[in-house]
């Protein structure tokens, strides 16, 4: 309130006073983060003995009323309600850091947080007027001093929390986004580590309500159903996934908890049968970015929540109960699967034979090359969908068939529409009214960090012309782990950068005996996307859908085998779509041949 309310020096007095004339009333003000009971208005027909108040945690005020926001623990939703007793000298709420701006200044608690002596700053919500008496008024303006001289020093940052449990660097602070506004009332509910084990979750409350939301979609899709163990039953083991999802700039934005079965343990012909399923090439994604870029209409992006659970089963399979949620009555009962379940060896194909049959039920039609792509026409317009698991990419010439499929596809599975395509595998997409701009510069930086090569020195080519690469029997020989991480990492990246290709392509030929020739001319592939982690793919809007391609090779460039290596690049007008560089097969005689 410190930060937002001025004070006239003279005066001593704050705006609000100086326009009413009697000071403004802090009753309704709230600690954040407090425990607090809502009222059950008689809405779930309440019995003689039930709960008449659900517990819940302060979370903000209403901007349509004099209602607050509370998150209720009950049914794990945010509600409004005016009934509510708030509870703000919990012991839980005293075991949780508080941070000060100095001494003088009011309690701001970060709830799941453990940085010290940093203060972000808080939205503080309109003054809401009140028809109280101005003596009242006046009790309640040495509130917050008050507050502040009573703290108890439990309330205290301790000063050996561990570094390894913070995220990013202490020195800087927190850091606030403008995107994140809207999502700043729910950023108490996100815990910043990953959990280990089940035992570290099950402490954690952020994690526990993780694991009760996957639990949750299994009974909305009525995935199984409880059953008891017999000794013909092949039971497969289930655990837990646990995953922070992060956005295009590193900031976590939802904890996800995942149950998985251990597919490993299946058997072929007994637990399932054929497993293959399509998924999208990252040349198809590219080639529906300049498509839809020289037609002049953007594409958008949908989530399946939980897709794997949305495909039905043919065979028997049973798996475990889910660790830390056993059934306290039936604990050594099994779980009878009715639909696919993560881990499965044949859930990707049960997911994609459910939802090709859904698109080709509503009047699409599958690719013939790509079995990924839908399209459907109307007339003169055209919608393209483009499916990559649980990711769908789709867009159209015309918005009302865009209308229509989010439609459809709302009404048959739980979506999370995700607006305009901006982040895919990776890949950073920036769509423009007459251009789209693809790059992996927040990869580029992670990899260049993780590889401790954030200050190296840059270079202006990715390899040396006069550089021939060779067994090097005689070198020494360097970690393959390494190794293999660095160039697994680098062919990610040829993904939006086909300047590296050959380099990237060149270096992974030695990776099962790795020597310090080989590791050195990786390392300088580093050092040349020190100065270029902002370059990438621009694609223009053209009239031209001309398809363009060129090839070329060397003539016995290794000097291993002599054999040749070819490249290989494709254009739709003037978009690089494909790319790919590749050893030839056998030695040829002449370049001709090559």
């Amino acid at each position: 309130m410190l930060n937002r309310v001025l004070i006239r020096p003279i005066l001593k007095r704050t705006r609000y006073e100086l326009f009413r004339g009697r000071k403004s009333n802090l009753s309704h003000l709230k600690i954040f983060g407090c425990k607090c009971f809502i009222l059950n208005n008689g809405k779930d027909n309440l019995g003689k003995f039930d709960s008449k108040s659900d517990e819940g945690i302060f979370v903000g005020y209403s901007q349509h009323g004099h209602a607050y926001r509370v998150y209720n623990k009950r049914t794990m939703l945010i509600e409004e309600s005016v009934h509510v007793n708030f509870d703000e000298a919990n012991q839980d709420m005293q075991e949780r850091p508080e941070t000060h701006a100095d001494d003088e200044s009011p309690i701001i608690q970060l709830i799941g947080t453990e940085l010290e002596n940093k203060t972000e700053e808080t939205s503080v919500l309109p003054e809401i007027q009140s028809t109280k008496a101005e003596e009242q008024s006046a009790e309640q303006e040495g509130v917050p001093d008050k507050i502040s001289s009573d703290l108890p020093k439990k309330w205290r940052i301790p000063r050996n929390l561990s570094l390894d449990n913070v995220i990013g660097q202490v020195q800087k602070g927190v850091s606030t986004r403008s995107a994140l506004n809207q999502f700043c009332e729910h950023m108490a509910f996100v815990s910043q580590t990953e959990p280990k084990t089940i035992a570290d979750a099950l402490e954690d409350n952020n994690w526990i309500i993780a694991m009760h939301e996957e639990l949750n979609q299994f009974a909305r899709n009525e995935v199984w159903i409880l059953v008891p163990r017999t000794s013909k039953m092949n039971v497969i083991g289930t655990k837990w996934v646990f995953k922070n999802k992060l956005d295009e700039h590193g900031v976590i934005v939802r904890n996800k908890a995942r149950l998985v079965a251990k597919g490993y343990n299946q058997e072929e012909g007994i637990d399932y049968g054929e497993t293959y399923a399509p998924i999208a090439r990252l040349e198809a994604v590219r080639l529906l970015l300049a498509y839809a870029c020289m037609n002049g209409f953007k594409l958008h992006q949908m989530d399946v929540k939980s897709a794997f659970l949305n495909g039905y089963i043919d065979e028997e399979v049973y798996v475990c109960q889910p660790p830390g949620f056993e059934d306290h009555k039936h604990p050594d009962y099994v779980f009878k699967l009715k639909k696919a379940l993560y881990g499965l060896k044949q859930a990707p194909r049960q997911w994609y034979e459910r939802l090709s049959n859904f698109l080709l039920s509503h009047g699409y039609e599958r690719g013939k090359t790509d079995k990924t792509l839908f399209v459907k026409k109307a007339l003169n317009d055209i919608i393209l969908v483009q499916v990559y698991v649980d990711d769908i990419i789709f867009g159209s010439t015309n918005q009302n068939l865009c209308e229509q499929f989010v439609a459809a596809m709302q009404g048959e599975f739980e979506m999370s529409m995700m607006g305009e395509l901006n982040y895919f595998l990776g890949l950073q997409i920036k769509q423009l009214n007459h251009e789209t701009f693809l790059s992996q510069t927040k990869y580029c930086k992670e990899l260049l960090k993780k590889f401790d090569m954030e200050n190296c020195k840059e270079i202006s080519t990715p390899m040396a012309t006069n550089c021939y690469l060779d067994s090097d029997e005689k070198g020494t020989s360097v970690d393959q782990t390494k190794y293999r991480g660095l160039i697994e990492s680098l062919l990610y990246l040829t993904a939006s950068r086909p300047d590296i290709m050959f380099s990237v392509c060149l270096c992974a030929r030695f990776q099962s005996n790795p020597k310090e020739s080989h590791f050195t001319a990786a390392k300088r592939i580093l050092k040349y996307l020190q100065g270029t982690t902002t370059v990438g793919l621009w694609y223009p809007s053209e009239v031209s859908l001309d398809l363009v391609g060129y090839s070329d090779s060397d003539f016995a460039g290794c000097k291993i085998d002599r054999k040749s290596t070819s490249g290989t690049c494709h254009l739709l007008g003037s978009s690089l779509i494909s790319w790919h560089s590749k050893k030839q097969a056998c030695v040829t005689l002449s370049t001709a041949e090559a």
